[in-house]
């Protein structure tokens, strides 16, 4: 329901945000929902309860007509004013904050049909007719009550997967201080503690391993099946499971600021949030209530005056527009949707902010990639090693690794990673010097090694013949790091930032899509030229700074476009707050710090056409929804207006309550029900 926040009453702050409601129901459901849906339950239970009976004896002759009526008012006096009495309380808070709701129809609707039947029992003389309809206030309060049951129960559905991975946090944590350790609460863990987690054990917090190595299966934070190997300096995921080493991990994020909480905490405000389509929705609906209303009370007068056909019939002529006019399918038509939707997109390693985001992100025509760090891997590698006469590739490897085993240089940490995988010795070195801007010379077995650029190297023998090989290896955007031993070229390693395992099919899956893709950069033309081959991105945009970013975004959005930014969220802030959708990718340990309205906590650019694909069928599904919302009422109200009376007679009257009744029933039902087949949605399709 839409809320005028300068007039609504009702208020409610959580967690430092102001939420405004229409009703009293609206404001317990959200503050103390499990309060709510129990109290819901016995209402539903008890409508039940007294609707069978009610139902039986209306279309059974099981006694004398005026008895009958008698005992159909005992039974549905409670139920109208207990059991309904949430939708009286809902009509004095519309009136309050001067706006309609779907309360108001339901009050109208039931008490009209209520009142009528009981004036009709206790002063039979009344009316012409001696039928009552206590069955079409018992049925549509106990209709309604099961569509908002079922509304809860999609809502509890869709938070489920949340649930299981709260679930999943360690409640105790052993922290190692002064070389004793302690088991304590997680609660108590502090930034900066040193935690020990054995094989099997969950880690308790998100941090940093300072000691030991392990594999850690991290498929319940990010969805990877893949165990992750961990050494000393990796970033570890609080609730993830160590396999197989002791591990040592220095606290980093504790309490809210755990990825786990920040799934939470996203994932709750994606369904607070209110997508445009949803405030669409909620105006309509306001402006609904007053209209349907006003077209009742003519129909009904109009019949009444014009048609003669009695109070008796002119009474459910207003009991049935109002009835079938009610906006429930309408109220839950985008947040069914909506939570199942944010759901479903956390199950797959996608938090999408609220249903704002995931409507731009459906709307998206256009993708930029920042590179570094989305489609490659952000940590340079050794994607080449080139021997010269005399050598191969694992002795030009052993004389590299072992010369930069002491340096931090990323090109150093790139060539002594390459030595590891490829499992060969480390060799002892002596009188190690770095040579500042071109690299590091040293003394191996007797032997003298240069390990450099041009600069460094320009005194050996050699050099001018490898020209050829140097300038291929640097147009592919590539470092080229040359070897000589003892004076003379030895060999060329070739070390690049190299592109993720799933850009390709990543770049794929967008254009499949039919969206425009675009890549950012601040390396030069190059180097952006051979990554954009390498992937099939046919538009870049290289050297460019982060507020160049900003305005490559802009002049995309110019031209038309609605348009999506990637990127890895601290750099590429100013192009994510600038783009229609901010989408954030990393391996989640930053999450609280995203610009971002969506963030894919798998380090996996595939996951942005998922989350494209998902918004797409999400806001298929609201518009779907709306269109059996407003079907319902758009055919049914000039029936129930007596569009039927010139062709069967005011005798429809008869059944016709009932039958709207179940109508709104159903669309709330098949609202509710379209929703939840969005649980078939699949990343990988």
């Amino acid at each position: 329901m839409y809320v005028d926040e300068t007039t609504a009453t009702l208020k409610a702050r959580v967690r430092g945000t102001t939420y405004y409601f229409c009703s009293e129901t609206c404001l317990q459901q959200f503050v103390a929902p499990e309060r709510a849906l129990r109290l819901l339950k016995l209402s539903l239970a008890a409508s039940a309860a007294l609707a069978v009976p009610i139902l039986l004896i209306t279309y059974l002759p099981l006694f004398p007509q005026r008895l009958s009526n008698y005992i159909l008012l005992v039974l549905d006096t409670p139920l109208q004013f207990i059991v309904g009495w949430r939708f009286y309380r809902g009509t004095w808070d519309s009136i309050r904050n001067r706006m309609g709701n779907m309360d108001v129809l339901i009050a109208l609707g039931t008490t009209a049909a209520w009142a009528y039947s009981a004036a009709v029992t206790l002063f039979p003389g009344l009316a012409p007719s001696s039928g009552v309809y206590f069955d079409t206030s018992a049925v549509i309060i106990t209709l309604i009550l099961a569509g908002n049951y079922l509304e809860h129960v999609t809502k509890a559905r869709a938070s489920d997967a949340v649930r299981k991975l709260m679930d999943l946090q360690p409640t105790m944590a052993r922290r190692l201080k002064d070389g004793v350790e302690t088991e304590i609460p997680v609660e108590q863990v502090e930034v900066g503690d040193v935690l020990v987690v054995k094989p099997g054990e969950r880690i308790p917090v998100d941090g940093v391993v300072s000691f030991g190595a392990s594999t850690v299966d991290e498929s319940a934070v990010t969805g990877e099946s893949m165990p992750v190997d961990k050494v000393a300096g990796d970033k570890v995921i609080g609730a993830t499971i160590n396999r197989t080493g002791l591990l040592q991990v220095r606290a980093d994020n504790v309490g809210q600021d755990t990825v786990l909480a920040q799934i939470v905490k996203l994932v709750e405000e994606a369904q607070i949030g209110r997508a445009p389509i949803q405030r669409l929705a909620d105006r309509i609906a306001t402006y609904f209530v007053p209209v349907v209303v006003s077209i009742a009370i003519v129909a009904s007068l109009a019949w009444y005056f014009l048609g003669h056909i009695g109070l008796n019939f002119a009474v459910l002529v207003f009991v049935s527009c109002v009835v079938i006019a009610c906006p429930c399918a309408l109220g839950i038509a985008t947040p069914a949707a909506l939570l199942v939707g944010t759901s479903k997109g956390a199950q797959n390693g996608i938090l999408i902010k609220g249903g704002e985001y995931l409507e731009r992100a459906g709307k998206v025509n256009a993708v930029v990639f920042d590179k570094t760090g989305t489609l490659t891997t952000g940590k340079p590698s050794v994607t080449d090693v080139m021997p010269m006469e005399g050598y191969d590739a694992d002795s030009i490897t052993t004389l590299a690794g072992s010369v930069e085993r002491s340096s931090e240089h990323p090109t150093a940490k790139a060539i002594v990673n390459e030595s590891s995988k490829r499992g060969l010795p480390i060799l002892e070195t002596k009188d190690s010097e770095i040579v500042a801007g071109s690299g590091i010379e040293a003394e191996v077995g007797g032997r003298k090694v240069l390990l450099g650029n041009r600069k460094l190297l320009s005194g050996s023998s050699g050099l001018s013949a490898l020209e050829e090989k140097l300038d291929g290896l640097e147009s592919q955007g590539k470092t080229a790091v040359i070897l000589s031993v003892d004076g003379h070229i030895a060999g060329i390693i070739g070390i690049a930032d190299t592109l993720k395992p799933t850009a390709k099919d990543a770049v794929r899956a967008i254009k499949d899509l039919g969206i425009k893709v675009v890549m950012l950069t601040g390396d030069n033309a190059k180097v952006a030229e051979s990554i954009s081959d390498e992937v099939g991105i046919d538009r870049y945009v290289a050297d460019v700074l982060p507020q160049g970013k900003e305005e490559a975004i802009e002049s995309l959005q110019k031209e038309g476009l609605v348009v999506a930014m990637v990127g890895d969220g601290i750099n590429d802030a100013p192009a994510l707050a600038k783009a229609d959708v901010g989408i954030a990718i990393g391996s989640g340990t930053d999450i609280a710090k995203e610009a971002g309205g969506i963030v894919l906590i798998k380090d996996d650019p595939k996951d942005v056409a998922t989350a494209i694909r998902l918004s797409r069928s999400t806001l298929s599904k609201i518009r779907q929804n709306l269109f059996w919302a407003f079907a319902y009422n758009t055919v049914l109200i000039p029936i129930a207006a007596g569009a039927l009376v010139p062709f069967f007679g005011i005798g429809v009257y008869n059944t016709l309550p009932f039958l709207a009744a179940a109508a709104m029933a159903v669309s709330s039902v098949t609202v509710v029900t379209n929703s939840l087949t969005l649980f078939r949605f699949k990343a990988g399709e």
